[in-house]
């Protein structure tokens, strides 16, 4: 999970303070104390640190905090402005020229990820509707040109190519134009990258940059090298002009240095996060939404948005239809669990949701694709009957389901059990719902135990 060493720290800060009555600038200099040492330990810049706890102070010394009814939340609600500000304030789009085609040109180290991150991209900004051509002028690295190639043709997105003999600057320039004479409206161009920054390498992209006349610079770092990444996008950004940067591998990344530095050091906000090895692991950021996932409390917005984009509206119609009706079989049970992995690893959605982080065992949940073809082996080795009555489930009908699915009698009682906690849930949602639920028991998730 992003961030998840520091979160925990955070959290831990924040629930120390809640259990205060009421607090006095002895309680918040020691929490500011914590949030310093935990911030530092996540490999956030010194001097952002110390700017970063300056400014809360600042505020959550003043009568606003320390004459509040809920001093401690008060406290939390500045962290979480000045965490938003910190990474940007809001998010920050992509500049589209007004006359096409729009040249987004991908620059980084080697190993960042940038050919793999500008398929990306193009993918993500294909469901846009925008029609992408792609530009292979990594003329160094074995094997980039066709990279680029396998990744565009899975795509059904073109690729721009002159091979490896030409110079990248000519053949960004080229790429420009085919883009225009094909009706492209939008132009990626991928770049080769060096182990180290060097002279070379910065000469060639500032040439390319000339010839291509790029509207969008993105820098592409790993999150994970934290500091390291900073100062490469100060580098970067001093001798290009960056519009912004792409944090890749940030699903990786526990301390999240980086993406609370990149902004405060070079100016340049973060534009996308790459959250995952998939084609569709590329996400707009949000400074807002990440700063309330970093404080517990949850980025629901991004999981709706996961949501509408994997959930089909006519199933999700009539499954509602079902649990009104109390039809929910194990069909449907299999439908859901395909759904929720379509959305991401479950994990990551859990900490998405508010309170979720809290739960005992959260951090560990996780549905593999192997979970999953094991649940569709046991559910289709049922009979129609079955699936829609396990009530007639009995040991010899158990034995026959294991033996045709492969699997062992533990396996189909395991799967029969988180079938039942998830009707159990939904009964215990649709009284919430109904404003009729009692206050004793607790919620059970499916499929999650």
């Amino acid at each position: 999970m992003p961030f998840e060493g520091l979160a925990e720290k955070l959290q831990n800060v924040f629930k120390n303070l809640r259990g205060k009555g009421k607090l006095n600038e002895k309680d918040v200099e020691q929490a500011m104390r914590e949030v310093r040492m935990a911030l530092l330990e996540a490999d956030v810049n010194y001097k952002v640190v110390k700017d970063f706890v300056n400014n809360i102070k600042a505020r959550a010394v003043g009568a606003e905090v320390l004459e509040s009814l809920t001093p401690a939340q008060q406290v939390i609600k500045i962290v979480n402005e000045e965490l938003t500000t910190l990474m940007g304030g809001s998010s920050s789009k992509l500049n589209i020229a007004s006359k096409p085609p729009t040249v987004i040109m991908l620059v980084g180290l080697q190993g960042s990820g940038k050919t793999t991150t500008c398929a990306k991209l193009a993918r993500h900004l294909k469901k846009q509707g925008r029609n992408p051509l792609l530009a292979a002028c990594d003329i160094y690295r074995p094997a980039a040109i066709k990279q680029l190639q396998v990744l565009g043709e899975s795509l059904d997105i073109p690729v721009f190519t002159m091979g490896d003999k030409t110079d990248p600057a000519d053949i960004a320039k080229a790429a420009r134009a085919a883009a225009e004479k094909q009706g492209h409206d939008l132009l990626l161009i991928d770049t080769a990258g060096r182990l180290h920054i060097d002279e070379d390498l910065m000469a060639e992209l500032e040439r390319m940059k000339a010839q291509c006349r790029p509207h969008e610079i993105l820098l592409v770092v790993d999150a994970m090298t934290g500091q390291d990444a900073v100062n490469t996008a100060d580098v970067f950004n001093k001798r290009l002009g960056l519009d912004g940067v792409i944090l890749t591998k940030l699903d990786g990344d526990s301390r999240g240095g980086a993406a609370l530095s990149v902004k405060a050091v070079t100016g340049k906000p973060i534009k996308f996060v790459g959250s995952g090895e998939k084609l569709d692991d590329l996400e707009s950021f949000h400074p807002d939404r990440m700063a309330s996932r970093i404080l517990g409390m949850g980025d629901v917005l991004t999981f709706i948005e996961k949501a509408q984009a994997s959930v089909d509206t006519k199933k999700a119609e009539e499954l509602e239809r079902k649990l009104r009706r109390n039809e929910f079989n194990l069909d449907d049970f299999l439908e859901q669990i395909q759904q929720m992995k379509s959305m991401g690893p479950i994990n990551q959605l859990m900490d998405m949701i508010p309170g979720m982080n809290k739960i005992k065992g959260m951090k560990d949940i996780d549905i593999s694709e192997k979970d999953i073809k094991r649940t569709e082996a046991i559910v289709r080795s049922m009979t129609r009957q079955e699936r829609r009555n396990h009530e007639i489930l009995n040991g010899s009908r158990r034995r026959r389901i294991a033996h045709g699915s492969g699997t062992s009698i533990q396996e189909v009682n395991k799967l029969i059990k988180q079938y039942e906690q998830s009707l159990q849930m939904m009964k215990q949602i649709s009284l919430m719902k109904s404003g009729k639920a009692g206050k004793k028991g607790g919620l059970n998730l499916p499929f999650f135990k």
